[in-house]
């Protein structure tokens, strides 16, 4: 890449079209997911990521340095309240209002099983069905035919069930009807309904900071040792890539579209990569530590070539997505954070940890919509990459 480009963007390199904030949640294929740099070696907040919450959460420079150290906090909790709570294990999350993680405990639990977990410092909630149960639940509900009207399904843990995604305007149609009659019967079932489908987010070539292959357009995720990984619907393992400007980057060399979202781009030619998210002016470029991941509730972000930086909240993780092309996506991670085409293959980071790349969602980012993204850890695990860290 040239001197002048690099000026302009602030770091060097790949710079990865990703994210930053608070935490992501953990996709049942990232249990054993490379670890992550400790909480300790957090870095400050930056002054742009503070401005950014306090934009898009409401919160004073002291409420989301708070709300950030509890996250951290949080990420580093689970895996420890998790073992102490075992068979009784019923799911996990962070609790914004108390700024602490919740865990749920079957409601058979042994009282030695609740002091344990109350030991770690957790909050403990009482709950009917432990997560393996709803795990078993969702893969009923995985092996059935969805249709169009149906757009996702995931287990809440919260809620302490499996939850189904229905376009409201399709909701009395047979062939949905007759799908929710089937899930009901694998275990514990609640509908909700949504106003429209989801959809990928790639696009036609377009101006702006993307990398290209053909006529499709996508954002860059994160930088590995070699190259750097992407949404596996923006092109097919063999594909040659050009960048921003054109010049060739590299090929596809593994690519996987529908039931995953995730791909992996050499890189050569000129192009290297560095352990960078692009802040898009919004926040300053942040640099990557490694891939921690956090539970449901917590803040996170995303940067995509086409809208830039926005932040949300994760609201789900291990989610099917049925998108209205009729590709069928398994274990994302879904959020309240909008896109639009262009940004698919981006990246959703929180803090210094980078969580996924960007795979769909519905709505934009004028009118709001929620987006979903592939776990990074389950990309670097199938292709047995090195996350390129600070």
């Amino acid at each position: 890449m040239r001197r002048s480009r690099l000026r302009h963007l602030g770091l060097a390199g790949l710079l990865v079209l990703g994210s930053l904030t608070a935490v992501g949640t953990l996709p049942a294929s990232a249990a054993d997911a490379p670890s992550a740099s400790p909480s300790a070696n957090e870095q400050p907040a930056s002054a742009g990521l503070l401005e950014a919450m306090r934009h898009d959460f409401g919160l004073t420079r002291a409420e989301a340095e708070r709300r950030l150290a509890a996250e951290r906090d949080a990420t580093a909790l689970e895996p420890v309240a998790r073992r102490a709570a075992g068979n009784a294990f019923g799911g996990s999350w962070f609790d914004a209002d108390a700024g602490k993680l919740t865990v749920a405990v079957t409601s058979d639990a042994a009282p030695s099983t609740l002091r344990a977990v109350r030991a770690t410092g957790a909050q403990v909630r009482t709950v009917e069905h432990s997560a393996r149960q709803l795990d078993a639940a969702k893969a009923r509900v995985d092996r059935l035919d969805a249709p169009a009207g149906v757009s996702s399904w995931r287990v809440d843990q919260s809620a302490n069930t499996v939850v189904v995604d229905v376009v409201a305007s399709d909701r009395a149609d047979n062939d949905v009807q007759d799908f929710l009659k089937q899930a009901r019967e694998a275990g514990p079932v609640t509908v909700r309904s949504v106003l429209s489908a989801p959809r990928t987010f790639a696009a036609g070539t377009v101006g702006g900071d993307p990398y290209y292959t053909g006529n499709v357009r996508c954002s860059i995720g994160f930088s590995v040792h070699g190259g750097f990984v992407t949404a596996g619907h923006c092109g097919r393992a063999g594909a040659g890539v050009s960048g921003w400007d054109r010049s060739y980057i590299g090929t596809f060399q593994g690519s996987s579209f529908p039931d995953n979202d995730y791909a992996w781009v050499s890189v050569g030619s000129g192009w290297w990569t560095v352990p960078v998210v692009l802040g898009w002016g919004t926040v300053s470029d942040q640099l990557v530590r490694g891939s921690n991941v956090a539970p449901v509730g917590a803040s996170i972000c995303r940067s995509g070539s086409t809208t830039h930086w926005h932040c949300g909240t994760v609201l789900a993780h291990n989610e099917t997505v049925n998108y209205s092309d009729g590709s069928v996506v398994h274990q994302l991670t879904k959020t309240s954070v909008c896109a639009e085409p262009g940004d698919s293959g981006g990246s959703f980071i929180s803090g210094d940890q980078a969580q996924g790349v960007t795979s769909g969602g519905w709505g934009n980012c004028s009118s709001g919509g929620e987006t979903w993204f592939q776990p990074v850890n389950e990309i670097l695990n199938r292709y047995g990459l090195t996350l390129h860290t600070a």
